[in-house]
Parts: structure tokens; C-alpha cells; sequence
């Protein structure tokens, strides 16, 4: 049963890291990546260095962040991601999407959850 969970998790998961990532972008500005897995670790969204790099040049080839090279305390210079325009509109759209999903995913749920 506990890997059922944890697949069900994972699953669910991917399904909003993209959005999880705009978000956090928008409210924390330009990150480097290992700040933007620490920040969604920080709310118990587990993310692996190489699922970021790989969501991260998706969402650079599709417009929807660009990064800039910045110079590293601790070594070369790290690139910082940001929001362009076209991923200001694409977090505009999911969160209308993300409102309508929860409001009937919370209208479907028991007022309370029955006890295991």
C-alpha cells in the first residue's frame, strides 16, 4: 500500500511541479536552480536535480523563462531563471485552471474524512 502512495504522489506531483516553478519564480524572482529545489523542498515538494534542468530548458525553449548569467561566490558563474511575459500569461492561465481544479476536487471531498 505505501508504494501505491508514494507512486500516487509522485504522480501528482509532476503534475503540478510546472506550476509549482512559475510560482515560485514569480514570487522569489530570478533562482538558481538548487534555490528553487530548496524553496519547493521547503513546502514539502520534493523535486530531483535533474527533473529541474529538464523542466527548466523546456520552459526556456517554450518562451516562458530566460536566465542570465550571474557571478558565484563559490565558483563560475551560475545561471538565474526568471518569468518572461509569455510565462507571466501561462501563470495567469494555469491559476485560473488550478482554481477551477480545486474548487470541484474540494466540492467532490466529505466535509470531514472518515477515520482509518
Amino acid at each position: 500500500m505505501e508504494k501505491d502512495n508514494n507512486n500516487i504522489s509522485s504522480q501528482m506531483r509532476k503534475g503540478m511541479l510546472e506550476y509549482c516553478v512559475l510560482l515560485t519564480l514569480r514570487q522569489n524572482g530570478a533562482c538558481y536552480p538548487n534555490d528553487l529545489i530548496s524553496r519547493l523542498g521547503e513546502v514539502r515538494m520534493i523535486v530531483v536535480e535533474g527533473t529541474i534542468y529538464t523542466l527548466l530548458n523546456r520552459l526556456r525553449k517554450e518562451g516562458k523563462l530566460e536566465y542570465e548569467w550571474q557571478e558565484s561566490p563559490k565558483g563560475p558563474p551560475r545561471k538565474y531563471y526568471h518569468l518572461t511575459p509569455t510565462g507571466e500569461k501561462a501563470l495567469e492561465e494555469m491559476t485560473l485552471v488550478w482554481d477551477e481544479l480545486a474548487f470541484a476536487v474540494n466540492s467532490l471531498r466529505p466535509k470531514e474524512l472518515p477515520e482509518n
